[in-house]
């Protein structure tokens, strides 16, 4: 996610620095943002030269302190509340009074992250959608505490990459992920109960309701730890037993069946995609 952030940023004409604890990742992402506007230019969605100026604006930080001079930092990280706010109190110590901090968080509180920083009016949520160069939605999630000047400051940058901003109350999951996890979790549950194999699920969704890709491959496609971890923000917040996470997920999970990323979730990836074990 972090990665297709700084494409769509860099692509537009924005000075990018990537930061990442890992080095590895790092230079992986940067791979990687290589490889997907390669393939826009075989495509002809870019021009040789436009793919060329875009790399030239990405720059990297192996630490925060490195991202000192930048207007807006967005975080996309680990879907962990304490990670994020560990990682939130120290930028805030680097960052401008007048830098905008927003997060790419999937489901967890606006406000309760921006307490973590010296000036939470600055601070926003600004979740795109995966993979972020091809998906036009952003949710754009106010704190408590975030005044107009930034809020309209991160609608306008969303625009300007091209992507059509959406204003969200700042509640378990917003919008997206409010609807999206919970069919997901369900899909699971069917599959555990044996109505029906992970191939033949996720095809009643495609031809049967027009999805792109069906829930289980979209989990995959997800992960299944970030799925959990939604699944549980959406269980606590919000009281109910419906959003109560399938075992089978927590299953796959403590087994590191992650999905695409691990090679292996409700699917195999390999050459060709084959149902995984049960």
């Amino acid at each position: 996610m972090g990665a297709g952030i700084a494409q769509v940023f860099a692509t537009k004409g924005y000075a990018v620095t990537l930061h990442d604890a890992n080095g590895a990742m790092l230079e992986k992402a940067k791979a990687g943002i290589g490889g997907s506007l390669a393939r826009f230019v075989e495509k002809g969605k870019l021009t040789a030269e436009d793919r060329d100026a875009t790399l030239a604006r990405l720059g990297t930080a192996h630490d925060l302190a490195g991202l000192a001079g930048c207007d807006l930092v967005i975080e996309a990280i680990v879907e962990n509340l304490e990670v994020k706010t560990t990682v939130f109190k120290e930028l805030s110590s680097y960052v401008r009074p007048d830098a905008i901090l927003a997060s790419n968080t999937s489901s967890l509180p606006i406000t309760q992250l921006a307490a973590a920083v010296t000036n939470p009016e600055r601070f926003i949520g600004m979740h795109f959608m995966n993979p972020v160069p091809l998906m036009q939605l952003v949710e754009i999630i106010r704190g408590l505490k975030t005044d107009e000047a930034t809020y309209q400051a991160v609608f306008a940058a969303a625009k300007d990459l091209g992507k059509t901003p959406v204003t969200v109350n700042d509640a378990a999951g917003f919008v997206s992920n409010r609807i999206l996890l919970p069919m997901i979790n369900e899909a699971i549950f069917t599959l555990a109960e044996g109505v029906a194999s992970a191939e033949d699920i996720d095809t009643v969704m495609k031809l049967g309701m027009n999805h792109p890709m069906g829930p289980l491959a979209l989990a995959d496609f997800i992960g299944l730890d970030t799925c959990l971890s939604i699944m549980e923000v959406l269980h606590a917040e919000l009281g109910d037993s419906k959003y109560r996470p399938a075992p089978l997920l927590r299953k796959y999970v403590r087994a590191g069946l992650l999905g695409k990323k691990t090679g292996e979730g409700f699917f195999k990836y390999e050459a060709t995609r084959q149902p995984a074990r049960v």
